[in-house]
């Protein structure tokens, strides 16, 4: 079982769908990347401050020990945290995640953040969330960006992009960047369509990959007073139809709702079951009339803003 792929403007090929490594906790996670490889999963979206990139990297250098797959057959994503932004920073801390997945290079690195954050050095603490209590970096925005260049450069990373960012932040982009961005990751469900900035990203040749798919579901455990109060999307009663009509999951649907609008997906699950039926999401089409349903359920609910963690900086106001 294999899912589709889609052309990025740096040259390369990424999956439409991926493993999401948020929340996967380091005593599964080897055992999870292993499995998810087995099943057929050659994306794997993770990040720093997940905390479980050691752990991940185990997973990976069992599966090339043992033979599932080469290196070449993954797409492997990191992220740089807020923390690392000054350009001094950006190529050491990109080089221990690579010691940490036990990887010779990345084929995606993100800025996770439109914002920097004051250093923290690793011996002290690693990795460092905003959440031991926020203090502003100095490093712009462009000043990263050109060091994210210089790890290209290098050959530590093939394509690199950006996270959260926003229509002026993507356009301020544009206008200083020698290599743009391949890739642009968001929150995405039918709750958040953010079609203006999907479109915005797409004229300029960016590609769109969604986060939290399900909606409300990865928050509630987080204590999010807003997915608290959400229908979950799984829930809906225009999914539950569409779902009966395919003979496929809610989940599938809201997947299949992202893919076949060309739109990439990093869902995450530990059930075995879950992770087939998650990679199994670019095989049915949905008619046009589905599509236009369940878009109408957007209502630009947001359940990831740093502000709900005392970051000071309104990145999405």
């Amino acid at each position: 079982m294999s899912s589709s792929t889609v052309k990025l403007n740096s040259g390369h090929e990424m999956p439409l769908v991926g493993l999401g490594l948020w929340k996967v906790d380091g005593a599964v996670a080897p055992d999870l990347v292993y499995e998810a490889i087995k099943t057929g999963y050659r994306c794997f979206d993770g990040a720093a401050i997940y905390g479980n990139e050691k752990e991940v990297g185990r997973g990976f250098a069992r599966a090339f020990k043992d033979g599932l797959v080469t290196r070449a057959d993954l797409f492997i994503v990191s992220k740089l945290w807020c923390t690392f932004h000054d350009p001094a920073h950006v190529g050491p801390i990109l080089k221990r995640q690579l010691a940490d997945l036990q990887l010779d290079y990345l084929d995606l690195y993100y800025i996770h953040f439109p914002f920097a954050m004051a250093y923290v050095d690793p011996a002290v603490r690693y990795p460092s969330a905003w959440s031991d209590e926020f203090a502003p970096g100095t490093a712009t925005l462009e000043a990263t960006w050109h060091a994210m260049e210089d790890v290209v450069a290098q050959g530590l990373v093939r394509s690199i992009g950006v996270s959260n960012y926003n229509g002026q932040t993507l356009s301020d982009l544009f206008n200083y960047a020698k290599i743009r961005p391949a890739v642009l990751q968001i929150e995405h469900h039918p709750y958040l369509t953010q079609e203006p900035l999907v479109k915005f990203a797409r004229s300029n040749g960016v590609q769109i990959t969604a986060y939290s798919s399900f909606g409300s579901l990865s928050f509630l455990e987080l204590d999010n007073p807003r997915a608290k109060n959400a229908v979950p999307l799984t829930e809906q009663e225009v999914i539950k139809k569409v779902a009966a009509a395919h003979e496929k999951t809610p989940a599938q649907v809201l997947l299949r709702w992202s893919t076949q609008r060309g739109v990439a997906v990093i869902p995450k699950s530990s059930n075995k079951t879950r992770l087939e039926q998650n990679l199994d999401v670019t095989g049915f089409t949905l008619s046009e009339e589905e599509i236009e349903a369940i878009s109408g359920l957007d209502k630009g609910l947001r359940f990831n803003d740093p502000l709900d963690d005392g970051v000071a900086i309104p990145v999405f106001a």
